[in-house]
Formats: structure tokens, sequence, C-alpha cells
């Protein structure tokens, strides 16, 4: 009889425990997180540096109200402008770690993770905006977003800046040696080895802190775009501009690959759609914005000298040491990269 007993209670025991296994270990702790139920409310947070009313950071909220009216509701999206989150020195990190679920940000701050992001930054590499375009879509885009890939970042849209320029409060610059002697705001180290390039001395330091540096006189001057000159009001604090158009520094929208993952499929598909109507978007009107910039500081009061195109040499000669110092930090994918933007 106790035989009997003990037998019932060990195979009681024995389905108890073979529960608990399948439950607990899943078939050996491989199995895969059970995908987002479709109609589920996903909530997102995303944080940038530009003043809401530059043309970039407009495109942003027009990419949180597409994505909204294409979910029908489902995926929410609340930003956090001008640096009121993370400013563009600390968003990198955060939208790494999670602690935020995207941003945007320049290519510039994302070269310090990985170094070949700084071709946007090489000076004269791109000689309009259709070549910046067709740089992205041609293969330079798609090698740029593995490497983003590799960091747990997901490229949502790529953003099209424009061309940036030089702006100082102290002599117009008219030619590379009229840089002599200026201490000048590099938004990159590549951005920074240009200015040393052309004989000026670079000042590292966010974006936000320009304007005050200005008009304390800690610098002399900065690099930008136009656009983002006229909405940060640099008109107060600079007299002279100079037009080169020698770098694209691009933005990137981009996205914790586990806040991605939050959405279903027909929400991640319709979160994308949204993505590539606003590159487009951008695309359009980047020139158009830059040229309605300069319009604007004109208005203001700054000088503006546009250099002619038949000096871009005398510029392209100076700035050409950065080209190696790009190729140095990138190596053989930095070299790659050059060909596809060059041929």
């Amino acid at each position: 009889m106790k035989s009997v007993k003990w037998l019932k209670a060990a195979a009681v025991a024995s389905l108890a425990l073979a529960t608990i296994c399948m439950a607990g270990c899943g078939g050996g702790g491989d199995k895969k997180p059970a995908a987002p139920a479709a109609g589920k409310k996903v909530e997102y947070k995303l944080a940038y540096a530009l003043p809401a009313n530059h043309p970039v950071a407009k495109g942003v909220e027009t990419f949180i109200a597409k994505v909204k009216d294409k979910t029908k509701g489902e995926v929410v999206i609340t930003s956090f402008p001008a640096g009121q989150l993370y400013n563009d020195k600390t968003m990198n990190d955060a939208i790494m770690t999670g602690g935020v679920d995207m941003g945007l940000n320049t290519v510039g701050r994302w070269a310090t993770i990985i170094p070949a992001m700084e071709v946007f930054d090489v000076p004269f590499v791109f000689p309009g905006y259709e070549k910046v375009d067709s740089a992205i879509d041609g293969g330079m885009g798609k090698i740029l977003e593995e490497e983003m890939a590799k960091k747990h970042v997901k490229v949502v849209y790529w953003a099209d800046y424009g061309f940036v320029q030089y702006a100082n409060n102290k002599k117009p610059i008219k030619k590379p040696e009229d840089f002599k002697g200026l201490k000048i705001r590099g938004y990159s180290e590549l951005a920074s080895e240009t200015i040393k390039a052309l004989g000026a001395s670079p000042v590292t330091m966010g974006a936000g802190e320009v304007y005050m540096a200005l008009q304390r006189g800690t610098i002399d001057g900065q690099s930008s775009g136009a656009p983002a000159m006229r909405d940060r009001k640099m008109y107060e604090v600079t007299k002279f501009l100079t037009v080169t158009n020698h770098a694209s520094p691009e933005f990137v929208v981009a996205m914790n690959d586990k806040s991605f993952a939050k959405m279903n499929e027909t929400q991640q598909k319709a979160f994308m759609e949204a993505a590539k109507e606003v590159r487009d978007i951008l695309r359009k009107n980047a020139k158009a914005e830059d040229l309605k910039g300069l319009e604007d500081l004109k208005a203001k009061g700054m000088e503006i000298y546009v250099v002619p195109e038949n000096e871009i040499k005398a510029w392209q000669e100076a700035t050409k040491p950065v080209w190696d110092i790009f190729t140095k930090h990138a190596g053989e994918q930095g070299k790659k990269i050059l060909e596809m933007c060059t041929k």
C-alpha cells in the first residue's frame, strides 16, 4: 500500500517538475518574446537639439503627425525640441542605451561612434544637393545603416540639412588666408579639422552654447547652415557670412532597436512609410530652405559673400589634408565611401 502511495506521489512530483520546466525554461531559454499584439497602442519619446522652427525640426513634427495618422492613433510620438530632454552631445548615448526611444542628431555627433559618418563633413566632397542624396541611395546609406545597427540603432530616415557656411563677427572672409587668427566653433571633429586647415583655431562646444560664446567673445565665429543661423538669431552676434557650401552635415532620425520592436509589423510598415515621405519632402526643399535662410540673414543686416565658382579650387586645395584625416579615421571603409561619393 505504501508502495502504491509512493508511486502516485512520485508521478505527481514529476508532472509538476515538467510543467515548471516548460513554463520557465521555454525549451532551453531560446524562445523569442511574443510579437506585439495587433492594435496595441505604442508611445515613444523623440528628442532633438534644433530649434522647433528649423526646417529639419518641422520635418520631425510632420513625421510624428504622419505616423499617428497612418497607424490610426496606435503609435504616438511626443517630441522634446531645442535640447529639452537631451542636447546634441548626450543624445546618441541615450538612444543606444534606450534612455530615449529616438532622436534627431547630426552625423558629426554620430561620427565619434562610427567614423565613416564623417564623410558628410569632408570638405567639398559633394558638389551639389542631388549628389548627397544619390550617394546615400547608391549604397553609402546602406553601409552606414549597417554600422548603426551594430550599435542597436535603427536609422529611421536621413534628413537633408543643406550646406554649411561660415559666419564671424570680426571681418569679411573671402579667401582661406582670411581665417588666420580667428577662433571658430566646429560642430564635429572633422569640421574642426577643416577650420584648422584653413588657418583658424577650432573650438568645440554644443550648439546651445554658441550664441553666448559669440556674445562674450569666447569665439569669433561658427559654422552651420543658414536656416540654423537665422533660427538661432546668429545675426545678432555675427556680422559677416561666407557662403562656401563646403560640407553637407546630414541629420539622422535614429531609434533604439528595442523601441522599434515594440511595434507590430503593420505599425512598423506605416511608421517607415511616414519616414520615407518626410525624407523626400526634406530633400525636395533643402536648397530652397538654404536660399531662404540666406535672404533672411541679409535682411537682418548680415554682410554675405558668396565664394565665386572659379575660386573654389583654392579652398579645395587648402582643405585637402582633411580628406587624408577622414581615411585615417575610417580606414578602407572610408576609402570605399569616398569613391562612391566622387565617382
